[in-house]
């Protein structure tokens, strides 16, 4: 049996589970057009949901100084096991005891090389100790690409329980499992593979995790040769990034969201393919600066469309908005001025964005640094908005959906 007909057989299956009103006449049609596409797990083999800590609390922290000293106190033999688990709130169970995981870190001469930045959540990123002595599952085989800081990925999901299929960013750490969908685990999808340690040999490097099939499949569709690293110039050549930022454009596609909302929410996504060069190369450049934005590197970000005037301490104590004066408060004093509306209200993954940051910091107090990020939040979403609109635009403008990708 063919894959179309065995996922026509599990969509046949599944319906039923799905409330009618959910249920669009276009079920049969739309669904061989959405298998089509390339679903994500084939075309980056290399995958794994993120880590879980099991202990988020002790292993990861806003700020770096603290959680090196809460590691060097977990090291010091002056303190028992007993202080330590009062202190830092630790519990033994069945596949993990303190005594020995003091003992692996104390022996540990290169243990400060496990403090490293992870994404928490959207534009969330934290420090974490990413040892296995200390954390549960760190899925070490695809994260450990994500070390040299140089890769990025995508973090998508098998699927989606909030109203709006929005499971879709990017990052360049290592990623908690929640990162990037509230509702479910979310995957990791590494541009990038590296040698693991001792395996680099002369001449070699980091190789795109992409199917070598899919790169053939897309390089004989757009007629352009495909290169190993970077980007390409998109009238001869394309590269691994260039597939990353054309799929990640695809994925921002309000239509695409809404035209296959019903299949995003039971499996990873698929992305449909053009052999139209000119829409390739539109879509690539609009997800390079979608990217670009995300990973809080676009020279974009610094144009603030927001004012923070009240001086103050900055302590987070009750986070509101008011629609009327587009503010944001974070106490009776304190307040980020001129937050549109739509960018208050922005999901990713299932999280509020511009509340969901500010509330896991309810009871600190922002520091400078914070408070340059949060503009800077503001600013992509902005400027996400706008580009999911223009992508939409690009789209309609080759064809719309489905001939745009035929």
């Amino acid at each position: 049996m063919a894959e179309t007909d065995i996922n026509l057989t599990k969509w046949t299956e599944l319906k039923p589970t799905i409330p009618h009103y959910l249920l669009i006449p276009q079920d049969t049609i739309l669904l061989p057009e959405y298998q089509k596409g390339s679903k994500i797990t084939d075309i980056f083999p290399i995958n794994s949901v993120g880590i879980v800590t099991s202990r988020d609390d002790f292993v990861i922290d806003n700020d770096k100084s603290v959680l090196k000293q809460r590691i060097l106190d977990f090291r010091n033999s002056e303190f028992s096991d007993n202080e330590i688990k009062e202190r830092f709130h630790l519990k033994d169970n069945e596949g993990w005891k303190i005594t020995e995981a003091r003992k692996v870190i104390t022996q540990d001469e290169n243990w400060e090389k496990a403090l490293i930045q992870c994404l928490y959540r959207p534009f969330d990123t934290k420090f974490l100790y990413y040892h296995k002595a200390v954390v549960e599952r760190s899925r070490p085989e695809v994260m450990r690409n994500m070390l040299p800081e140089k890769n990025f990925g995508l973090i998508s999901a098998r699927s989606n329980k909030s109203s709006e299929m929005n499971h879709f960013f990017c990052a360049r750490y290592v990623t908690e499992t929640k990162c990037g969908e509230s509702t479910t685990q979310s995957c990791l999808f590494p541009l990038y593979l590296y040698p693991a340690e001792g395996e680099m040999k002369l001449g070699e490097g980091r190789h795109p995790n992409l199917n070598p099939e899919f790169i053939k499949a897309f390089s004989a569709k757009l007629g352009l040769k495909f290169i190993e690293d970077g980007k390409g110039d998109l009238e001869n050549t394309f590269g691994p990034a260039d597939i990353f930022n054309y799929a990640y454009a695809v994925f921002h596609s309000p239509e695409y969201r809404s035209r296959y909302a019903e299949f995003l929410k039971i499996d990873f996504p698929r992305l449909p393919l053009t052999s139209n060069k000119a829409l390739f190369k539109s879509l690539a450049e609009k997800g390079a600066t979608l990217v670009s934005l995300h990973l809080m590197e676009s020279p974009l970000l610094g144009t603030k469309i927001t004012k923070y005037e009240i001086k103050g301490e900055h302590p987070i104590d009750k986070i509101s908005y008011d629609e009327k004066t587009h503010r944001v408060s974070i106490n009776k004093t304190q307040y980020f001025d001129g937050v549109p509306s739509e960018v208050w209200n922005f999901q990713v993954g299932g999280y509020q964005v511009c509340e969901k940051w500010l509330k896991d910091r309810k009871g600190r107090k922002l520091t400078l640094d914070n408070i340059d990020h949060y503009q800077k939040i503001v600013v992509a979403l902005k400027e996400t908005i706008r580009l999911m609109g223009e992508i939409d635009e690009v789209i309609d403008a080759h064809g719309g959906w489905p001939g745009a990708f035929k």
